[in-house]
């Protein structure tokens, strides 16, 4: 079996390791500058904002203790690989007793199965696990203080779960307003109140729902990224989409430019030859690969999870028929909530990754 390649990157490169029931998740960095502090506090804040609370999440309890392996020393990076790992100490291997025999439809059980000849461990979804977000959650806020001291702002919240709409996340209180927001991760208390209510509605016909995450990014300097392949754009979207469920990525006015005419959709350069400012309600954030100095509004879908507790028929590869299957398990109804750490993470990693590559970060 070929290895398979689990790595982003070109001068942040990042290396992801484990699976859901092994014993640990983890990540490398290669590329992160000599000298930069460790914020513990800062990793142990991202990392429980990727924790949900409450009846609308996964029962699976992890403590996601962050273990520094290597590269820094005294609380300062060495310029050396960094290494970080992440236990896991609540994996209940018994819920997939069904696999390999019986894959869930919608998931990746019986094409990792194929690939690998039957030797990937697919419990819990194997190396396909969200539970791999974690380590990437970790990193992001590892190298954070990178862009943030440079007045980078990356901020997400859940945009639509169902048919509920949020309003936009610059008019609404700072998060989390409510018990509802904190559930949903969504700044709107208003919207967040009736997404409870559908997630509980699919949650108790056992079954789960679809939802947006929206992401803003603020204070990129003007000509950061790269052209073509490596733009910023094209690499925030390889990265929203490497998200486990993620089904759709879009940014600025989105599929709205359709019904767009060229007048509508340009904006005009005002300020002054040495601080020029885009113009207009929602300027780009981007154009052509490189940042504008707008903000960027990116909105990224994910599906509904896979893992119901419903009854579903799907094939059982052992006999060759067709048979009922119910997946046992704790899952969560809606993704949503738990993705919007991991999509500040994917944009914190990628940014991080450009600025360094264009010389915006002195190493």
């Amino acid at each position: 079996m070929n290895l398979m390649n689990m790595h982003l990157g070109e001068h942040l490169r990042l290396t992801l390791f484990g699976t859901s029931h092994g014993p640990k998740v983890g990540i490398t960095l290669e590329g992160v500058p000599k000298g930069l502090v460790v914020d513990v506090e800062g990793i142990k804040k991202a990392m429980n904002t990727r924790r949900p609370g409450g009846r609308y999440a996964s029962k699976r309890k992890e403590e996601d203790a962050v273990l520094v392996l290597s590269g820094v020393e005294q609380g300062r990076t060495t310029g050396e690989v960094v290494e970080l790992s992440i236990l896991n100490q609540d994996a209940k291997s018994k819920d997939y007793s069904f696999l390999p025999d019986h894959p869930r439809p919608g998931h990746q059980d019986m094409v990792m199965h194929k690939r690998t000849n039957g030797q990937a461990d697919l419990r819990g979804g194997g190396m396909s696990s969200a539970r791999l977000t974690a380590p990437l959650v970790a990193a992001a806020a590892f190298v954070a203080p990178l862009l943030t001291s440079r007045g980078i702002e990356i901020e997400a919240h859940v945009g639509a779960i169902g048919s509920i709409e949020s309003n936009p996340m610059n008019t609404q209180p700072e998060r989390w307003a409510n018990e509802a927001c904190k559930e949903m991760r969504c700044r709107d208390p208003e919207a967040a109140k009736r997404m409870v209510e559908v997630v509980e509605h699919h949650r108790m016909n056992l079954n789960s729902v679809g939802s947006r995450v929206d992401v803003t990014v603020q204070g990129l300097p003007l000509g950061l990224g790269e052209p073509w392949f490596d733009g910023i754009e094209p690499a925030l979207a390889r990265a929203m989409m490497s998200i486990p469920a993620a089904r759709g990525v879009t940014f600025g006015r989105g599929f709205d430019v359709v019904g767009m005419t060229g007048k509508e959709h340009n904006d005009s350069w005002g300020g002054t030859p040495n601080a020029p400012v885009l113009l207009g309600d929602k300027p780009d954030g981007v154009l052509a690969g490189l940042a504008t100095g707008a903000p960027i509004h990116c909105s990224v879908a994910f599906k509904p999870p896979s893992s119901i507790a419903a009854e579903q028929v799907t094939l059982n590869i052992n006999t060759g028929s067709m048979e009922p299957l119910v997946v046992k398990g704790r899952h969560d109804p809606v993704l949503g909530p738990r993705a919007v750490a991991v999509v500040e993470a994917m944009a914190m990693l990628v940014l991080t990754d450009l600025a360094l590559r264009g010389g915006f970060i002195d190493e």
